[in-house]
């Protein structure tokens, strides 16, 4: 044992000089390490039904719509989530979901995430129509297409068209993703006017009542120009408006067929905490970064090198 010790003393230079290669060489050839761990992966859903366009949401001391305010809300909780943390992003509309973006890293992609964000709007609807209930089913869908679990934030005002009942309600009880879905209710309690947009998105009026059944031209693209020629039809006085809420009662009764959640969306410190409390749903390989770890234990290798001339002409001076 001695001599061991005796040869490091002797030696101590080149060993150091070698261990220190060593890591340079390490953050050359492997500048980080793969390792499995749990995050936080989130699956934002917004509902783009052009009841989201009734404006009764407070944002800034401004009056915005709904679907401007899921924007806020969408974009406060991916700029408040840790790095590591993942989002997807989907559109509902008419009976089914659509993926925009498949899981992405927040920080590595946090503009990428906005941008899909900020670009939602009602024209990307395939139909005019909304039905809950079968986007549920279809977000199971969706679910599994993911491969990995997620929380599931459903953005919506809750207001169906044609309005829901026993012929078209699907039976939620076999839904299985209950502990991961939750529905985020959007808009105000008082009934409010739903402002109607033509092809070229600008506003031309209100939706009449006379087409609350169909609430959007059921079956008929919004992309068809032929449809708003020379713009659609709107309600000719202020008791013909087809009026919008937020259906409150609905979204909790309808979450709790299938075990799932309802909260309140709100612009508030208490809604943030209230979504990043949920447990991490993934396992993610993520790859760790340890080139700067392997550069600084490689020079302070090289710094100790020179440690035993600092002390011995320390002890000379005394």
């Amino acid at each position: 044992m001695m001599n061991v010790v005796e040869w490091l003393k002797q030696y101590y230079e080149p060993v150091l000089y070698a261990l220190a290669l060593v890591l340079l060489l390490l953050a050359l050839v492997k500048p980080s390490i793969q390792l499995e761990q749990q995050v936080r992966n989130y699956l934002l859903i917004a509902d783009i039904s052009q009841s989201m366009n009734a404006e009764d949401e407070r944002l800034n001391q401004q009056t915005v719509s709904r679907l401007a305010y899921t924007q806020h809300l969408m974009k406060q909780i991916v700029h408040k989530a840790p790095c590591g943390t993942y989002f997807s992003l989907g559109i509902f509309a008419s009976d089914n979901v659509a993926m925009l973006q498949t899981p992405l890293e927040v920080c590595k992609n946090l503009d990428v995430i906005t941008d899909g964000i900020d670009h939602l709007e009602w024209r990307m609807a395939w139909k005019g129509n909304s039905r809950l209930s079968f986007a549920v089913h279809a977000a199971t869908h969706v679910y599994d297409a993911l491969n990995q679990p997620a929380q599931m934030l459903f953005f919506t005002d809750g207001d169906e068209a044609p309005r829901v009942n026993v012929t078209i309600k699907q039976d939620l009880s076999g839904v299985q993703i209950g502990e991961f879905f939750t529905f985020v209710g959007v808009g105000g309690p008082e009934k409010v006017a739903i402002p109607r947009y033509n092809t070229a998105n600008k506003p031309v009026g209100y939706w009449p009542v006379s087409d609350n059944n169909n609430a959007g031209a059921v079956g008929v693209t919004y992309a068809d120009p032929s449809s708003d020629e020379p713009d659609p039809p709107v309600a000719y006085a202020e008791y013909d408006r087809m009026l919008s809420q937020l259906e409150e009662d609905y979204l909790k009764s309808l979450s709790a067929e299938f075990k799932g959640s309802y909260i309140k969306g709100q612009d508030s410190e208490t809604f943030y905490r209230a979504i990043s409390a949920r447990k991490a749903t993934a396992n993610f390989v993520t790859a760790y970064p340890l080139r700067a770890v392997y550069l600084m234990l490689a020079i302070l290798l090289l710094l100790a090198s020179y440690l035993p001339d600092v002390l011995y002409r320390r002890r000379q001076q005394a």
